[in-house]
């Protein structure tokens, strides 16, 4: 498990990184251009990161310190502050707050990275780091690809944070799949990804799962690794995905499987 966390950690500041250099380059008015998440301009994506930066880091630090973690009130009047922020002030407290997390992870020893457990507070039970910094990777990964695809339309995940959330996805795919999305249909998808080249399966019945490879599909799908995380993510408009995304059905379509997975 401690080589996972190294990985996940060693994802986290490349990412932070890519993304600290691509926030120090932008305008004032760069920052109030729609991203991709619908609703938010990037000034509010990153508002987002760093707000949740800083409540990850005040949890991370209640674990180490054995004291327990903050209330729903705090994590309130933290997005309370961050959202009476400018759009200048979110740029540069997500630069700040978002440094401060991966550098408490990157100083974790590697027995605290084998045995530490972290409560997150929205979690039945506390986690390792591996799977607390593995949950933060998804949220930095996504959330940079909002960023940057309101400046390059074909902008993808990190190849390095891509192959380590295709492992993790799983753990989340029974919440953010919507099994009633086919109006009752049961069917069963062969996922094939490239970049790294993996084969599995997606069930949708009385609810969204992943299981090995259905040796008799009603669907393949074959995509790149990155986009198959951005489809489970709601990241999976038209214009956003790329031409060698196909699918070969008689009774499934790529506006399906759009709909079994809308985003949050």
């Amino acid at each position: 498990m401690t080589d996972r966390a190294d990985q996940i950690i060693d994802a986290l500041r490349s990412g932070h990184d890519h993304l600290a250099a691509l926030v120090r380059g932008l305008a004032a008015d760069d920052l109030t251009r729609p991203s991709g998440a619908s609703e938010w301009d990037v000034s509010q994506v990153l508002s987002h990161l760093g707000s949740g930066a800083e409540i990850t880091l005040t949890r991370l630090d209640a674990s180490l310190s054995g004291t327990a973690g903050p209330d729903g009130d705090f994590n309130k009047s933290v997005w309370a502050r961050w959202d009476a922020m400018s759009p200048v002030e979110r740029a540069e407290g997500f630069l700040t707050a978002d440094e401060a997390l991966v550098s408490r992870y990157e100083g974790l020893d590697a027995q605290a990275r084998e045995e530490l457990r972290i409560d997150l507070g929205f979690l039945p039970v506390p986690v390792d780091v591996a799977t607390a910094a593995g949950l933060r990777l998804s949220e930095l990964a996504h959330h940079s690809w909002d960023v940057e695809v309101a400046f390059d339309p074909a902008a993808a995940l990190a190849p390095a944070a891509a192959e380590l959330l295709l492992d993790q996805v799983g753990m989340l795919i029974h919440f953010i799949g919507k099994a009633d999305a086919l109006a009752g249909r049961q069917v069963g998808v062969a996922i094939r990804t490239t970049s790294p080249e993996r084969s599995f399966g997606l069930a949708v019945g009385d609810a969204v799962s992943l299981t090995d490879e259905p040796v008799q599909p009603d669907a393949v799908l074959s995509a790149p690794a990155e986009w198959w995380l951005r489809l489970t993510t709601g990241r999976h408009s038209p214009e956003h995905t790329p031409s060698v995304v196909t699918l070969t059905s008689d009774s499934l379509t790529l506006d399906d499987l759009r709909r079994i997975f809308p985003g949050f």
